[in-house]
């Protein structure tokens, strides 16, 4: 298993990008698009978001898994993983089953990764290790994030979506450099090591305890070092 986190990697440097977050609606329009992260050395394409009309059990949901299986079709095609990479809004439950099952129930393992974004999972009231365990074999890519507090109404603005809220409704929720928050991440590592990960990556939304962005990732690459 590698790590990696941007701007400065953990581990061994990749000598070309491996990952990019691209829009669902970027890729429907043009999935050509694919092909030119392809032509960088990606390996794994992500839809990074889906508004509430397009999730499964919502008003566009099976529109977006056919469109999801067709991208991921294309991207296989051209050597790469398309890959979902879920908030906590995905831990909604649609007639018993949180959309995000739905999801990768609905759309096949080789056409869709789970890139688990282990804070969200944690935020949306499941357990990271677990999450984990549940997609073996499905989980080549995943970010370790970690965070402090509790969920609070505004906590979107911290990664630039307002709602038109005001930004002080965040309350004490903040996001933490690796292994200085809320989350057990030796037991999340192992969890990844043990169900075939190929890169964990390091995410780091929004900077806090006074630290620069660049300090945050500094000490979060100096903590994976330790467990590693």
């Amino acid at each position: 298993m590698r790590a990696w986190s941007s701007p400065v990697f953990t581990a061994k440097a990749p000598k070309k990008s491996r990952s990019a977050h691209v829009s669902l609606g970027e890729m429907r329009d043009d999935p050509f698009v694919i092909e030119t992260y392809a032509a960088i050395g990606c390996k794994f394409i992500a839809i990074p978001w889906l508004n509430e009309e397009d999730r499964p059990g919502h008003e566009n949901g099976d529109k977006t898994i056919g469109d999801v299986a067709i991208l991921g079709a294309v991207a296989k095609k051209n050597g790469m993983k398309l890959c979902y990479h879920n908030h906590d809004f995905e831990f909604e439950k649609i007639n018993g089953k949180y959309v995000l099952d739905l999801l990768y129930e609905a759309v096949p393992a080789d056409l869709l990764l789970a890139e688990l974004d282990t804070c969200w999972v944690n935020v949306g009231g499941e357990d990271p290790v677990k999450y984990i365990r549940k997609y073996a074999g499905r989980v080549d890519i995943i970010h370790l994030k970690d965070f402090a507090g509790k969920k609070s109404e505004n906590m979107y603005a911290l990664i630039g979506v307002n709602d038109g809220k005001k930004e002080d409704t965040v309350g004490d929720f903040e996001f933490r450099p690796v292994g200085m928050g809320l989350q057990d991440m030796p037991a999340i590592v192992k969890a990844a090591e043990e169900s075939g990960t190929e890169w964990v990556v390091v995410e780091m939304d929004s900077p806090s305890l006074g630290l620069t962005p660049m300090e945050c990732i500094e000490k979060s690459a100096a903590y994976l070092k330790t467990i590693l």
